[in-house]
């Protein structure tokens, strides 16, 4: 089979690295943070998910598409990348599942891409450089001056900074029924929320009410939830200002919270913590975690570019009494999860709900199961 006939596209970092391609979806330009991912399945999550907001994403397995699209997968209702750079599309989609090929939805949705480099490369120049802006020109656009295209890359704005949560919340609330019989009722407030999450909630018996980012307490609490949980999403930590605060008024009244990715950097905020953005984060699968308080390592998804600051010497003081960093991952020791030790609330920065797996979190879930029905017990004392 011959390869399709693709227009010129060209890559350029802010750094001024280039490199020349072939335009691969649609055709024109995008910008963002130039991230990469690791995994070798699960595209269409990483497509889909809300927390790549913003960002170009760099698949690092060579061969992208060969599974094509399907209705069963997406973890949100659209793609989310600004832009998806691969270095060799499948010709054909081979699965049993699949409805249209890859470069027909990137087409349809119009994102942005580029293939026919090395992208091996330019992972390496993002880990020894760290993530930076980055610009795909394809077509017309593709044709003009390397000083233009640079000065383009530059005027972009970056990650840093950015509040990209209205743009991924839900616009009216719903609900995610419980599977079998209603054990707990929680409310999960959307910051960009993946549609397994809520999901894996309900295999437990939660009926969760999924809210928009901008609720309030009041709103949250009328829905007399047993917790409530804050997800994944895009953009940076220190502007989560209205969600920062309303973890604040739940940790004052003990109502149980869980937070995962943008959660956990929302918890921290909230404890008193501060966040950083990393050089280059975490993204794709395979990541190593440890749990210190079983010391079992979990083969974890992760999807982030900002951590938590927090001591790792044991529990430390807060506002809302003490806590304690639950889980670091292996390979930097950047902190993958805090505790509360006087309040019921904790939080993972991985995802433990990931679609395409690894599946070893599960359990979290079990556990905000546990701090629940710890709580109700309380109550009822």
């Amino acid at each position: 089979m011959t390869r399709p006939s693709r227009p010129a596209a060209v890559l350029v970092l802010e750094d001024g690295r280039t490199m020349h391609g072939d335009a691969y979806g649609a055709v024109g330009t995008a910008f963002g943070e130039a991230v990469f991912s690791t995994g070798m399945s699960g595209y269409q999550e990483t497509l889909t998910d809300p927390s790549y907001r913003g960002q170009v994403v760099i698949m690092t397995a060579p061969h992208i598409g060969n599974t094509g699209m399907n209705d069963e997968d997406p973890e949100s209702r659209r793609i989310w990348v600004n832009g998806y750079v691969v270095r060799e599309p499948s010709r054909v989609a081979s699965n049993w599942r699949a409805v249209r090929g890859l470069e027909d939805e990137l087409v349809d949705q119009c994102v942005v891409g580029i293939s026919g480099i090395d992208t091996r490369a330019l992972t390496r120049h993002l880990r020894e450089r760290g993530a930076m802006r980055v610009g795909i020109f394809s077509g017309p656009d593709a044709e003009r001056t390397p000083e233009e295209l640079l000065v383009a890359v530059q005027a972009s704005p970056p990650m840093a900074g950015a509040n990209l949560t209205a743009d991924v919340t839900t616009d009216e609330p719903y609900l995610v029924p419980a599977v079998g019989e209603r054990r707990f009722t929680v409310v999960a407030v959307d910051l960009g929320i993946k549609a397994m999450t809520p999901h894996q909630m309900a295999q437990r018996g939660m009926d969760v009410h999924v809210v928009p980012a901008d609720w309030g307490v009041d709103q949250i609490l009328a829905l007399q939830p047993d917790g409530v949980f804050f997800s994944n999403g895009p953009g940076d930590p220190s502007t989560a200002d209205h969600a920062i605060e309303v973890v604040q008024e739940l940790l004052r009244r003990r109502t149980p919270v869980f937070g995962i990715c943008f959660g956990n950097q929302i918890l921290g905020r909230a404890l008193g913590l501060g966040t950083y953005k990393l050089r280059y984060g975490h993204r794709g699968i395979n990541q190593p975690v440890m749990d210190l308080l079983t010391r079992k390592v979990e083969v974890t998804a992760h999807n982030h570019g900002f951590a938590v600051d927090a001591p790792r010497d044991g529990a430390f003081d807060t506002p809302f009494g003490r806590a304690e960093v639950s889980h670091v991952c292996l390979n930097d020791d950047v902190v993958e999860g805090l505790r509360c030790l006087d309040v019921p609330a904790f939080s993972v920065q991985y995802h433990p709900e990931a679609a395409a797996g690894p599946h070893d979190a599960d359990y979290l879930f079990d556990r905000f199961a546990d701090l629940m029905s710890a709580a109700r017990e309380g109550r009822s004392a």
